[in-house]
């Protein structure tokens, strides 16, 4: 089985092959690409392989403009899961989406159900269409233009949360994470950029580079020097959270409603 994979972190690459190799060990990646230029150039000058593994982010933009400027004849995996990209994967050519750090038993189920992509008159896999309804459940509907709800990976299971369940979301080292009220955390494929456009500002707000936080999980507020504000939240994340004496002002009037 000949493989391409798309990714433009290097870590991420790395882990990728190590667990396709486990997953499949016959596998043979034949290319390891950064980004949608290069990919397209790829695709146009080689034989189609028989699987693409693909981050949904790209250096140069998002994979799905692979579809639009090369003719694409492979199955793709998405090796990103629940963010607001992720429809558009089922209207390509995906077999399945995998939350990163993809797991060896993910890719293997993700494997299986490429088997029957390849044969004729196959039924789909007993959990596609449940996944897809979950998945088109966690969006914003037209009526309602912010997520009311996340879904969250724990262990093998997949959690619904409600935004009224979140104290905050903190990005550290590429990674956002979720803390839940009861304290539990989640690591979820969102960017705080992202997080910005689809929670209701009125429960969220931007603290700072590292946080998003709800209302309800600001529990005291302290003079910090240079007319910063040091915030006490719960549950009480490990880093420091400090709003700039820019965004202090805006913050209060935030939280007086």
């Amino acid at each position: 089985m000949t493989v391409l994979i798309l990714e433009d972190e290097y870590p991420a690459a790395e882990r990728i092959q190590r667990v396709l190799h486990q997953a499949a060990p016959e596998a043979n990646v034949v290319a390891v690409l950064d980004s949608v230029a290069s990919g397209v150039a790829w695709i146009q000058s080689n034989l189609p392989p028989d699987l693409i593994l693909a981050d949904i982010h790209l250096a140069d933009g998002l994979s799905f403009e692979l579809f639009e400027r090369a003719v694409v004849r492979s199955p793709v995996i998405f090796t990103t899961a629940y963010d607001a990209y992720a429809i558009r994967a089922f209207k390509t050519n995906s077999v399945d989406y995998l939350l990163k750090p993809i797991k060896v038993v993910e890719l293997k189920s993700a494997l299986t159900k490429l088997e029957y992509w390849r044969t004729p008159a196959a039924p789909p896999p007993p959990d596609a269409a449940q996944r897809l309804e979950r998945l088109l459940d966690s969006f914003p509907r037209p009526d309602q233009p912010y997520k009311s709800r996340f879904l969250v990976r724990s262990g093998e299971q997949l959690l619904p949360l409600l935004a009224e369940q979140i104290a905050w979301f903190q990005s550290r080292n590429e990674v956002t994470t979720l803390a839940a009220v009861d304290g539990r955390r989640f690591v979820v494929d969102y960017t705080l950029e992202q997080l910005e456009s689809l929670l209701n500002p009125r429960q969220f707000f931007r603290l700072n580079r590292q946080f998003v936080a709800h209302l309800q999980s600001v529990q005291r507020l302290h003079p910090y020097f240079n007319g910063k504000l040091k915030l006490d939240l719960a549950p009480n994340p490990t880093d420091e959270v400090v709003v700039s004496r820019e965004k202090a002002s805006v913050f209060k009037q935030w939280l007086e409603g």
